[in-house]
């Protein structure tokens, strides 16, 4: 069966030319001609990341989705290809609906089939993973009912197997192809593949984006319905609205489309850095809008986490960015350790400002976020600097809010609707606010360690001087005790001063 596989994945990529790519590299140069020879009858006057995207559209959709990851690596891919592969689409016809019926039977098996009222056979959404059906419960609850493709783990397995055979071949055979990472990408596209195979992940996604929003103004997420999720098929509320795509229908309903583009924003940096927990699958088909102007967030396969230092970096970026701060911004990066520290700040702060200077004080229309960020990787490749595989959905998260700001307002200015919001953020973390925070957070923590540090410190004293065997004892015994007195004076006072803080931040 993988041989089979293998031999179809090997005569689409010679159909479309694919071994151009490796061909271009060292030694096997040598063979390029003889291989045309070989296969003169193929049609190759198409450029070759659209023949790369008709392959891999051709291979079916665990090639699909691969492409549309691998597109987001801009670090790693030449700006042609990219571009190609961004246009990839999940187009997957949907599978039976007996088999449908047959999960449910399998998964509801101890409820004699009484969980559905009603099950609507049409198919509403089919991609490469799972596809969606809208039914009502036995309390008349409206629900959309996501069903695993079935047989789709032995599918992924197979596939990502080869691809990482592919990859191993592509880095020995290339030292271009060793800088691009070709195994590190694969291994990238198995753990989003991973998290997509398991459904009960999903509806835990979504059930903690709507906890982050609750009776939000700005976003509305489906309730899950966990009595009826299991790993295959996941329950959700059913929720109604527009696609955000479709703008002119928008407008009719008397949405305030502006207002809409501008609480993309907000709804953007608020998942970013207030929670660290944000949807990194936000294109058009993910997105609608509800009548009452929110938008109503679908499809939850696909989440990106950030830490707190993650976070603040970030922050500290977009306002160095925001305010021109250019020697910040360099500064930053090595101080994160993300550039070789030997790095002359004066050079790599020149270099970021001959990539961002240009699009300041111009509206969205005219400002390519996908441009921006390729000439930052160009930059980043000359300065060494590792690119954060953390930040690689974020990469990703922006290009789709490029897209939608586009669509929804073209005059809309990014920088001035995120800057107000990045300040306030920066003010809660570093300011009085953020101090205030982090004392209410800690100090149940402090409470307790603080008593415990006099005998914490006696324990590694008493140690440290067991394995030297070298302290007279009666020096040993003043010290304790001076050391004693010292930190039980500390350990008082501070905690002395932790209790009035708690009263403070508790009144």
């Amino acid at each position: 069966m993988q041989l089979l596989r293998f031999l179809n994945i090997l005569f689409v990529s010679l159909r479309f030319g694919l071994d151009e790519f490796a061909l271009e590299h060292g030694s096997l140069r040598l063979l390029r001609v003889p291989v045309r020879s070989l296969f003169f009858w193929r049609p190759l006057k198409r450029p070759r990341g659209e023949r790369l995207r008709m392959a891999l559209e051709n291979l079916g959709p665990i090639f699909v989705k691969f492409g549309q990851v691998l597109s987001t690596r801009r670090d790693l891919i030449p700006p042609d290809i990219a571009d190609e592969l961004a246009l990839l689409q999940d187009r997957v016809p949907p599978f039976p609906y007996d088999q449908v019926q047959q999960i449910l039977e399998r998964v509801y098996a101890d409820r004699n089939g009484e969980v559905f009222a009603e099950f609507d056979p049409v198919v509403v959404a089919s991609a490469s993973v799972a596809q969606v059906h809208f039914a009502t419960l036995q309390d008349g609850r409206e629900v959309a009912v996501k069903v695993l493709r079935p047989g789709i783990e032995k599918t992924i397995e197979h596939d990502v197997g080869l691809l990482m055979t592919a990859a191993a071949m592509v880095e020995r055979l290339s030292a271009d192809g060793r800088r691009l990472k070709p195994r590190e990408v694969v291994g990238e596209f198995r753990r989003h593949l991973d998290e997509e195979l398991d459904l009960m992940r999903e509806a835990a996604n979504a059930s903690q984006l709507r906890r982050n929003f609750p009776d939000s103004p700005l976003l509305a997420v489906p309730e899950v319905y966990w009595d009826y999720c299991a790993n295959e098929v996941m329950v959700m509320q059913r929720m109604s609205g527009t696609p955000i795509s479709q703008v002119e229908q928008l407008r009719g309903q008397g949405i305030d489309i502006k207002r809409l583009a501008s609480a993309g924003v907000e709804i953007f940096f608020t998942q970013v850095f207030r929670d660290g927990f944000f949807h990194a699958d936000m294109h058009p088909g993910n997105i609608l809008v509800a009548p009452d102007g929110r938008y109503v967030a679908l499809d939850f396969g696909i989440m990106g986490t950030l830490t707190d230092v993650d976070k603040n970096y970030l922050a500290q970026n977009f306002l160095a960015f925001f305010r021109r701060d250019y020697r910040r911004v360099a500064q930053a990066h090595i101080d994160a350790g993300w550039v070789p520290a030997d790095t002359r700040v004066d050079e790599f702060e020149s270099a970021i400002r001959a990539v961002c200077e240009p699009i300041f004080d111009r509206p969205l229309k005219d400002i390519s976020f996908g441009k921006l960020l390729l000439r930052l990787f160009q930059t980043s490749r000359q300065f060494n600097v590792e690119i954060q595989p953390q930040l690689v959905l974020l990469q990703k998260t922006l290009l789709n809010i490029e897209g939608l700001g586009r669509e929804l307002d073209p005059e809309l200015d990014l920088w001035q609707t995120a800057k107000p919001y990045l300040e306030r953020w920066m003010s809660e973390q570093i300011g009085l606010q953020g101090l205030v925070a982090n004392l209410r957070q800690e100090a149940p923590y402090w409470v307790s360690l603080l008593p415990q540090l006099p005998r914490l410190l006696h324990s590694y004293l008493s140690q440290k001087d067991a394995d030297d065997g070298a302290t007279d004892l009666r020096e040993q015994n003043k010290i304790y005790r001076k050391i004693n007195v010292l930190l039980t004076v500390i350990s008082i006072s501070l905690a002395a001063a932790t209790v009035v803080l708690l009263v403070l931040l508790l009144r």
